[in-house]
Order: structure tokens, then C-alpha cells, then sequence
């Protein structure tokens, strides 16, 4: 392809312009670092005399990755690339780096001389986007590097106190708002893999669906379990968080027949036919029984709601 690639990214609160270098990582071939893979600088702009990376302006500028192999991104700080490069240019990272996004979703790999690549499985590529350069900054801090690397592990695990504590000041807005970056990225892969990628309330997929809460995440007793979410299309995630319709312990789909009449009422209830005649009559199930949702916390948002179910 030729570099680089530029896009629009936008998401409900935020939008950037995103300029993207990417290849294919390959084995780096030196016998005393067999673990080490690698991406070959080709085909970039030639400024004054060489070739560089050209960050942009008002937007953000990635360095990337593929590993096919392991289905894992690696992703490197451009800041710690810039000017004129030499001769045949790679950029490394370590495989037990790569290993690690596989399994956790990210993972750091500290190359020294304060610069950290990032290894990332794609479904917390936009989870990297949004934090890119506060995360290459923890590189600069041995304590913040790790806490992150705690954090990547399972971000319920560490406390508001621990990064107070241990992060210098300059390095916690990094930590923190990566820690809870994660903790939805986790939150949202887990659940939209139990429920295959489809919306529990009606079947549909076309990559429109969302890892809703039961029990909303700004309650006290609200959980990241996946037992507190459920795979929802975008219009049912709406529908379920305004109660207009909710599900039962037996997962017994229902409508809310009083907004319905109030919506009649408000001449606002056009499209309701098609809404009623898409519900299942129940939710589909993950396959796993520690995935389904859970009555406690099912019961607890249907009586906050005000259902009688």
C-alpha cells in the first residue's frame, strides 16, 4: 500500500484524523535475538534528502504493525522516529509482547531510552487510539510501565490508590484513563464474544451492536462481569436503558405497554409496529452458563425501572 493511509475516525463523543504507516511484522532474523520480530520501513515520502515519517497535523500519526501469525498489532511511538532514516529501517518488538495482546488485549514492550511499543489485539485498537500518546509517555516512568503492565493483566485489579501512590503525577491521567479504557475494551470484547457479535432482543449483527450493562456502570453495586452485560443492537440498547422493554429471569422478553400508549399519545410511536414485530419472545443465550445474565443484577435494574416482571 502507499503511505501513508488517512482516515476519519469517529466514535458517540470524538472525532480525529488518523494518518497510518503500516506493514507486516516479520521474524527479525538475528540469532541472538530470536524473539524478536519486525517491521521493514518501505515506501515512505522522501523529505530534504531521505525518508521520514511526516506526522499530521492536527491529527494523530500511528506507526503500525500486522502479525499475522498471532492476529496482533504492534504499534510504535512516532515521536521516537522522526527525521531522516537510515539505510533499510526496521522497528522491533518482542514476540512474548505479541503473546501477551493475545491474550490480554494489550501489552507493553519497553525498548529503553524511554520508548515503549505496544502490542495490540484489534478488537482494543480504538481503546490505543484514544490514549496513543499517553501510553507512549508511561515510557518515561519505570513505576507507571508498571502499573500499566498490571492494568493490561486485568484492569479490575488495581486500585485508584496503587497508581496515586506508585505513578509520578506527570504519568496518572496516562494510567487512569487507560485503566478504565481497558476495563471497557475487556468489558465489551467479552460480552460481544459470548453473544457471537448478535443482539440478544432481535438477532441482527451488521457490526451494530453493543456491550450494554444490566446494572449501569455509574451504580455502586454495577460490575464488569459479563454476567452483568448483554449484547444489544444499538436501537435495543436505547430501548432497553429508557425501560422500554426489558427481560425477565426466565429471559422472557417484554414491552413497556404504558410508554407505548404514552408514545401513541404523543404522536410519537411511529415505527412501533416494526419494533414490536422484530423482539424474539425470548433472548438469545451465550452458550456459556457463567456468561448468561445474572438474576441479581437483572432484578435489581427491573425494580429500579420500576418493572413488575
Amino acid at each position: 500500500m502507499e503511505h501513508p493511509a488517512v482516515y476519519q475516525l469517529v466514535n458517540y463523543v470524538n472525532s480525529f484524523r488518523l494518518r497510518v504507516y503500516i506493514w507486516n511484522l516479520t521474524f527479525g532474523g538475528r540469532i541472538q535475538l530470536p524473539d524478536e520480530w519486525r517491521i521493514q520501513v518501505t515506501g515512505l515520502p522522501v523529505v530534504r534528502g531521505g525518508q521520514q515519517f511526516v506526522p499530521d497535523i492536527g491529527g494523530k500519526t500511528v506507526i503500525l504493525g500486522w502479525c499475522e501469525e498471532l492476529e496482533v498489532f504492534a504499534a510504535y511511538d512516532i515521536r521516537k522516529h522522526l527525521g531522516i532514516l537510515g539505510g533499510s529501517p526496521s522497528i522491533q518488538i518482542r514476540q512474548p509482547a505479541l503473546e501477551k495482546a493475545r491474550i490480554n488485549g494489550l501489552a507493553s514492550h519497553f525498548k529503553g531510552e524511554e520508548e515503549v511499543a505496544f502490542a495490540i489485539k484489534p478488537s482494543y485498537m480504538a481503546a490505543y487510539l484514544e490514549n496513543m500518546e499517553d501510553l507512549h509517555a508511561c515510557g518515561s516512568s519505570e513505576e507507571a510501565l508498571r502499573i500499566l503492565d498490571e492494568i493490561c493483566k486485568d484492569p479490575n485489579k488495581v486500585n485508584e490508590k496503587d497508581i496515586q501512590d506508585h505513578v509520578p503525577e506527570l504519568r496518572r491521567w496516562a494510567v487512569v484513563s487507560t485503566k478504565k479504557a481497558l476495563r471497557d475494551a475487556n468489558f465489551k470484547d467479552r460480552v460481544l464474544t459470548a453473544y457471537s457479535q448478535t443482539c440478544a432482543m432481535c438477532g441482527v449483527q451488521l457490526r451494530l451492536i453493543d456491550a450494554a450493562h444490566l446494572l449501569p456502570a455509574a451504580h455502586p453495586e454495577s460490575t464488569d462481569e459479563t454476567s452483568n452485560g448483554i449484547a444489544l443492537c444499538a436501537l435495543h440498547h436505547r430501548a432497553f436503558d429508557s425501560a422500554l422493554v426489558t427481560f425477565d429471569v426466565d429471559y422472557r422478553i417484554h414491552r413497556n405497554l404504558s410508554k407505548e400508549r404514552e408514545l401513541a399519545n404523543s404522536g410519537l410511536d411511529v415505527g412501533l409496529a416494526g419494533f414490536s414485530e422484530k423482539l424474539l419472545p425470548q433472548i438469545n443465550l451465550p452458550q456459556n452458563l457463567k456468561d448468561r445474565p445474572s438474576s441479581k443484577y437483572l432484578e435489581k435494574v427491573n425494580a429500579m425501572r420500576g418493572w413488575a416482571v
